[in-house]
């Protein structure tokens, strides 16, 4: 009976001992965030881009805002202007005559609330993905379902990629980068891996060609992420910068990237 009387002494200070513990963070003054991701999808003309201005937002915020009344443009080598227009309020701004060209040089401008910000990028090729195995015994515990994705890396190039691999779990994506470094000319494949993938998932996997530039700077994103921290565009511990720059006001540089890639889509059912 004692020792029933001390289990409830205990459980009751603990349970009573709750306090709500109130966290004042500092709030910075909000920045612009540029996501400029021209996407060439192999098989279509890619003519309609679009591209995504928002604003930082503090850290327990639901909502992020975004950046309405911008004026975007893209320039390229052969004296190009391609315009993006605001859809209603969005801060989604859409064009509808993009050109696109493999190894194109291309100029981004962003005009917002008196500042000019700009940025330069090559759009790059990348490898058809081939075809994906899948092992159901993978991971550390030897439950979880793991795919890869094969491509073969062209022979004599420098090559960059970017994998995103999108289901229905988790909600966010799984991305990684790959340089050809050690399998420069080689059959290799991006890797992905989930355990509560059942038969007849759908997992939708896209290989993007990208610059060595993008490829440090998502390299550094993704470093700064644990598997259980979220996304890439969760708080950072340290800011990694993006190519984007503020030509006005350059100590006030925006988040993002301007970003062109031709781009290879699988989709793939869970057998």
């Amino acid at each position: 009976m004692k020792k029933l009387l001390l289990v409830l002494s205990i459980l009751f200070v603990f349970t009573s001992c709750e306090d709500e513990i109130s966290v004042d963070l500092n709030n910075a003054e909000p920045r612009l965030v540029i996501e400029a991701s021209i996407n060439w999808f192999k098989g279509t003309a890619g003519n309609e881009q679009q591209i995504k201005l928002t604003l930082s937002a503090p850290y327990f915020d639901d909502e992020v805002p975004p950046a309405n009344g911008a004026t975007i443009f893209i320039t390229d080598e052969n004296n190009n202007t391609f315009n993006f227009i605001e859809n209603g309020v969005t801060g989604i701004y859409q064009n509808s005559t993009f050109i696109p060209v493999i190894d194109g040089v291309y100029n981004l401008t962003v005009i917002y609330e008196g500042d000019t910000y700009t940025a330069t990028e090559t759009l790059k090729s990348v490898a058809s993905i081939e075809f994906v195995e899948q092992n159901d015994e993978g991971g550390f515990t030897g439950e979880e379902t793991e795919l890869k994705a094969f491509y073969t890396d062209p022979a004599d190039e420098e090559n960059y990629y970017f994998f995103e691999f999108i289901s229905d779990i988790p909600a966010i994506p799984t991305l990684e980068v790959y340089d050809d470094e050690f399998t420069n000319g080689n059959q290799i494949f991006g890797f992905y891996t989930e355990e509560e993938l059942d038969t007849g998932d759908v997992v939708t996997i896209r290989n993007y060609g990208v610059s060595r530039r993008f490829y440090e700077f998502m390299f550094i994103l993704l470093q700064q992420n644990s598997e259980e921290g979220g996304g890439p565009f969760e708080t950072q511990p340290a800011t990694v910068r993006g190519n984007c720059i503020n030509t006005t006001s350059p100590d006030d540089f925006p988040f993002g990237y301007f970003r062109l890639s031709e781009v290879d889509e699988f989709i793939y059912v869970v057998e």
